[in-house]
């Protein structure tokens, strides 16, 4: 029966985890109901978990105060929005990332965590290649963007993202020393493909440097004399570039085909931070200066062209201070320079390559949310992977 249970809960936590990445909506030609139904069943049965095992989820839950402070003040902001009935019904996807977060953290070792997101990926991955080959009305890009694919996704940076993630996921396991790791190679090799096919630049640029980061710290954590030098160096040659890039940024922008306003995204950050100041202690409440009919969505849309509506500020940071203001986002801040500091300290203090991925993810969520917002905006995967992070780090073996 254990064997069993454990199977079914395996089963449950790569269906949650492919939920939270906007995988089973299909590019949203999944009607609402059927999940808004899901969405509900995995709330109800991680909560029905974590009351069962409700010893091991008061140990789990300690370990971080300061990230229960910034999750409290987004589900409870809704008291001082100016659109509460908007900011109250949108709260319950912060209890329901928290609940799973939790749940799947306290569950699972930090091997059978990184096996688990290695298979939604796979799966994702395999998934996408076929409604991409089989049925391009879904999978592919139209006139937005010929030929792009985005799978089971909403986007072609979405595919992208998830592809960049299995990747790191896939090359994490297939350095083990294990019988099978010849899958994670396909499956490496399989997200590859698609993120390529995605033609998301980002998530190539993305990909490339974290593969580096992992080979590093693999290859030289904790050598003495000869890890300070090639620090140094390292220092020494990415100062160098970072000069080149911050003096030449417009030259290099354009001659990549890019905006040097960053699409619109420089004019939309001055906006919000020029209305953050209305709000500034405590935010405006999740997701209310985006709100439909908001003039502050309006009035930042119109700073980029006539009739455009932002979903967002195009920078999780400032999405987050948006949401839940200054208090908030310093609590946030503290939450997450303690646990990088975990891992970091836990990715170089052993040889198993799962004790990297915690380092390797909050590296990828920091990079990312510099021009996008993938922190506590709507349900998704990356506040989950952060909250796994947060409650896992240092957790050894499970307790039961």
């Amino acid at each position: 029966m254990k064997n069993l249970s454990d199977i079914l809960e395996k089963i449950f936590a790569i269906l949650s985890l492919t939920f939270f990445t906007g995988g089973l909506s299909f590019g949203d030609t999944v009607p609402t109901g059927p999940m808004t139904a899901l969405r509900y069943a995995i709330w109800s049965i991680s909560g029905l978990l974590l009351l069962l095992r409700w010893r091991i989820t008061l140990a789990t839950a300690k370990r971080d105060i300061f990230i229960w402070v910034v999750t409290v003040m987004a589900v409870v902001s809704f008291t001082w929005s100016t659109v509460p009935s908007f900011v109250l019904e949108n709260s319950r996807e912060v209890l329901q990332m928290t609940f799973f977060g939790l749940y799947f953290a306290g569950r699972f070792s930090l091997k059978e965590q990184l096996q688990l997101v290695a298979w939604t990926f796979g799966i994702g991955a395999v998934a996408s290649l076929l409604t991409a080959v089989l049925v391009p009305s879904i999978g592919v890009h139209g006139a937005d963007h010929p030929g792009a694919w985005k799978g089971i996704y909403d986007y072609k940076n979405t595919l992208g993202s998830m592809m960049t993630l299995g990747m790191v996921a896939f090359y994490l396991l297939g350095t083990n020393k294990e019988p099978r790791r010849i899958f994670a190679w396909c499956g490496f090799g399989l997200s590859l493909l698609l993120m390529l096919r995605s033609t998301s630049k980002t998530s190539v640029t993305m990909t490339l440097l974290l593969l580096l980061i992992v080979v590093f710290y693999r290859q030289f954590k904790w050598r003495g004399k000869i890890t300070i030098l090639i620090l140094d160096l390292m220092m020494l040659f990415l100062g160098g570039i970072g000069l080149v890039v911050f003096t030449n940024w417009v030259t290099i922008l354009t001659g990549m085909g890019k905006d040097p306003t960053l699409t619109g995204r420089t004019e939309i950050w001055g906006v919000a931070l020029n209305r953050l100041h209305e709000h500034l202690f405590l935010g405006f409440g999740r997701g209310a200066f985006w709100a439909p009919g908001s003039k502050n969505a309006l009035e930042a849309g119109l700073a980029v062209s006539y009739n455009f509506i932002p979903p967002h500020v195009h920078n999780g940071f400032l999405d987050l201070a948006l949401d839940i203001g200054l208090i908030g986002f310093i609590c946030f801040a503290i939450s997450f320079v303690l646990v990088f500091w975990r891992a970091l300290k836990q990715g170089y203090a052993t040889k198993a390559t799962e004790e990297l991925w915690p380092l390797v993810f909050l590296i990828y969520l920091a990079l990312n949310n510099v021009t996008e917002s993938y922190l506590l905006r709507l349900a998704n995967i990356y506040w989950v992977l952060l909250l796994v992070a947060i409650f896992s780090v240092k957790q050894g073996k499970r307790a039961y």
